[in-house]
This record gives C-alpha cells, sequence and structure tokens, in this order.
C-alpha cells in the first residue's frame, strides 16, 4: 500500500494546468449576499443567494447530503483574492468555501442547516450601478424523503459518473447465474450517428443490437440492453445502466463514418486515452460530441488522483477486455468476416471508461465504405457476425472462470 500512497500523494501535489486568468470573471462582494426569509425560530429559513460577477458565466448546481450541501460549479470565474467569509450574510449557515477545483472550474460549496430543494436559478445583468451579471439561487427547506442529491459525495466531488443504486458487483459473476452482457447500440434520439444518404448509424446499430441480443439470449446468456428504442441516452448513462443491471461484459456497436479510404472493416476497441492515431482521435471526438452539445461534461472524469485510482480498478478489467477483443478476432476470423488491417485497437472512447465492467466497442464497419455498407445490411453477414460474437463471449467466460479460480490459489 505505501506505493499507493505516495501515488496518491504525487498526484495531489501536481502541478495544476496554467490558466490565463486575465479572461476570469471575478467575484463583486459589495454587491453579493446571502439573504434568509422570514424570522430566525431556530429552523431552517428560505435562502438566497446572490453572486455579482463581472461577467456572464456557465454554472450547474447540484445538492450533497451528509452534511447537507449546496454546490455551484463556475465555469471561468476567478476567487483569488474574496474570503468567502466576508461575503454579506455569511453567518446565515454553517459554513461556506469556494476556490478553483480544477483548470476553468470554481466551485462554491455552502454548508446547509438542513435538507433543502433549489427553486429558482438565474443570471441577469447586474443592478444597481454593478456590472457585469448577477446570478441568483433562491433554495427552500424540504422534508429529508424529498431532498434530491447528486449520488454519493465522491462521485460529485470528484466528477464521476454517478453509481448505480445498487449492491457492490463481485470481481466475477457468481456461479450459480448466467453471464450478463450489456449491449449498446451507439447514438439514438437526436443523435443519429454517421449519417449516408437515407442511412443512419443509430438505426443499423439498433437492428443489429437486437439480433445480437436474440443470438446471445438462445445461447444461455442474458442481455442488458443500454437501449431498446431510437432514444438519446448520455454515454455516462450507459455505463450506469450497465452497471444497475449486473453486467459482467460491456459491448457498444457502431458504424461510424470516415472519409473514403481511410477505414474499412470490422474493429474492435479497448480503452486506451494515450491512442495517438489520427482516425482513432477523430472517431472518439464524434462518439462523444453529442453529449457535449447536450451540456453534458465529458470531462468530469479527467481529475488526476480520480484517473489514478480508476486505472489501478483496470489493472484487473483491463486484461480482461482485451481477452474477450481477442476471442473476438479469432472467431470472426474463423467466421469468414473481413476486418480492419489492425482489427485490435486502444480508443479514448467515454462508453470504454468503466473500472469495474470488461468493455469493448466493435466497430461493425463504416458507412461510408460501400463493402461495409453492404455488409451491414446482409442478413447473412450479420447473422454470422453476431454469432462470431456469442461463440466468443461463450469461450471468454469459460476462460475468464478458470483465471479467476486460479487467482484465487
Amino acid at each position: 500500500m505505501r506505493w499507493l500512497v505516495a501515488l496518491l500523494l504525487v498526484c495531489l501535489a501536481w502541478p495544476a494546468l496554467a490558466q490565463d486568468r486575465s479572461a476570469l470573471a471575478r467575484v463583486d462582494l459589495a454587491h453579493s449576499a446571502l439573504l434568509a426569509e422570514g424570522r430566525d425560530r431556530g429552523k431552517p429559513r428560505p435562502l438566497e443567494l446572490q453572486l455579482a460577477v463581472s461577467q456572464p458565466v456557465p454554472y450547474r448546481v447540484y445538492f450533497l447530503d451528509g452534511p447537507p450541501r449546496l454546490v455551484v460549479d463556475f465555469r471561468e470565474i476567478d476567487f483569488a483574492g474574496t474570503d468567502a467569509q466576508a461575503l454579506p450574510g455569511r453567518d446565515l449557515v454553517p459554513a461556506l468555501r469556494w476556490g478553483r477545483f480544477r483548470p476553468g472550474w470554481s466551485r462554491l460549496v455552502m454548508e446547509l442547516p438542513g435538507p433543502y430543494a433549489l427553486r429558482m436559478a438565474v443570471q441577469r445583468p447586474a443592478e444597481g450601478g454593478a456590472g457585469g451579471a448577477l446570478v441568483r439561487l433562491r433554495i427552500e427547506p424540504v422534508p429529508q424523503d424529498e431532498f434530491a442529491t447528486r449520488g454519493n459525495a465522491l462521485s460529485a466531488l470528484w466528477d464521476l459518473p454517478a453509481p448505480a443504486a445498487v449492491a457492490p458487483l463481485p470481481p466475477r459473476r457468481a456461479a450459480d447465474r448466467p453471464l450478463r452482457i450489456a449491449i449498446d447500440p451507439g447514438h439514438g434520439g437526436h443523435d443519429p450517428g454517421a449519417q449516408v444518404g437515407a442511412i443512419y448509424e443509430a438505426a443499423v446499430m439498433l437492428g443489429f443490437a437486437r439480433e445480437l441480443s436474440e443470438i446471445l439470449a438462445r445461447a444461455g446468456f442474458e442481455v442488458v440492453p443500454t437501449r431498446s428504442d431510437d432514444s438519446f441516452v448520455p454515454l455516462e448513462r450507459r455505463m450506469t445502466l450497465a452497471r444497475a443491471g449486473q453486467a459482467d461484459l460491456f459491448i457498444s456497436l457502431h458504424a461510424d463514418a470516415l472519409p473514403a479510404g481511410e477505414a474499412a472493416g470490422l474493429s474492435i476497441y479497448t480503452w486506451n486515452p494515450q491512442a495517438d492515431d489520427r482516425a482513432t482521435r477523430e472517431l472518439a471526438m464524434r462518439h462523444d460530441r453529442t453529449d457535449l452539445l447536450a451540456g453534458l461534461d465529458l470531462a468530469g472524469t479527467d481529475d488526476q488522483i480520480a484517473d489514478v485510482l480508476m486505472d489501478m480498478a483496470r489493472i484487473e478489467t483491463q486484461p480482461r477486455s482485451e481477452a474477450f477483443a481477442k476471442f473476438a478476432v479469432s472467431e470472426l476470423n474463423r467466421a469468414g468476416i473481413v476486418m480492419h488491417r489492425r482489427p485490435m485497437r486502444g480508443a479514448a472512447f467515454s462508453v470504454l471508461k468503466s473500472p469495474d465492467i470488461p468493455s469493448v466497442l466493435i466497430e461493425l464497419g463504416f458507412l461510408t465504405d460501400p463493402g461495409d455498407r453492404a455488409n451491414l445490411f446482409d442478413p447473412e453477414w450479420r447473422a454470422r457476425t453476431a454469432g462470431a460474437i456469442a461463440q466468443a463471449a461463450s469461450l471468454w467466460a469459460r476462460d475468464d472462470a478458470a483465471r479467476a479460480a486460479l487467482s484465487r490459489k
């Protein structure tokens, strides 16, 4: 454990990335305040936080418990030189602190006298002669059963995906139940994915996912779908659904688009944030773009300590992911499926981040390639491909169980 403690201390001491403070908003304490309504009768009262800033800023608001806290993350705001204890009305709450959270983001944490709910959140031009903007957040006391928090504190404080409300997964599946496989057809809803004429990646992948799920079910597996219709599911939510379903393996399905001639053939990806070939980087950006456009912050898991902890968790799961990819490549070759010249690859796809579930992303082909496009609409090709993936899952499950038994000896 000494090396672990040393590693975490190194991360804590890691120099922060440079940040251009000249472009950041500043707080004007003279025009800011924390206000309470009604008389103080020893019970929590409605509160309104008014924060004057030199320019409008994006922000997000949520609550944590143990103790109850209001958390506000601000993009591009600089709290340096301003004392949270000097905010007028500060004595209305048990504690208040603010400061830089990570490059480009600052955080305000206000401890509350009890459970609250957000009733108003607005940002408008400042009044009373002050420049910039005024952020107003009104919160009101609520019963404990109406106190909506953002998962557990560790997830929120390190910006990790909120964990599913299920019991922790065992390192391997229980021997008394079938292997559970999460099948994740990419894109959906307002994100159609790659488009070639009237062909949409989201629809094609949903169709293939249904065929693969049927073959897996006939082979004795349990399937955990991340979407079963044309709906949008955020990337982090897909992993949470897999975890809630106690999936033993996560398979994401895609058929993307790249400039003609750049890519063709099936390929299988496992997690690798250092992958540096241009086509892979472009695919990673394409896969993540809709969550970013929808206002979801995918950069939240980039905190250095969180990365270290998740990388440690992957010490076991990453080899298992790669083992499945190898079985899949072998079975697809055996089935005569034409693959990319480098069929096993690494990429920083967000759906592969899960540190506790072996995960792969299968690019079944590229809609921009005529041969791949024809395969995706060929029932015989789809059946052979799905059958090979199911056979790979069977072989991987037996191998994985054998390795688990050896590791326990």
